[in-house]
C-alpha cells in the first residue's frame, strides 16, 4: 500500500492499551496513528506466522 493513501477507519482498543498508546505518543511526539502504524510494521512478520483461522484443524 502506498505511503500516501490516507484512508481513515476506526480501531477500537482495550482503555488499558488506548492509554499505553497515548503515553508513548506523547512521549515521542508523534501521532496515535504513527504508533500503531510503526507498531503494526515492526511486529506485522510476527503477526503473518499466526495460523489463519482456516488453518487450525476442525475440533
Amino acid at each position: 500500500m502506498s505511503g500516501s493513501d490516507k484512508r481513515k477507519q476506526s480501531l477500537y482498543f482495550p482503555e488499558d492499551m488506548l492509554k499505553e498508546i497515548q503515553a508513548e505518543a506523547a512521549r515521542q511526539d508523534r501521532s496515535l496513528s504513527w504508533i500503531v502504524q510503526k507498531a503494526w510494521k515492526i511486529a506485522r512478520s510476527e503477526i503473518k506466522k499466526y495460523p489463519s483461522i482456516n488453518d487450525l484443524p476442525d475440533g
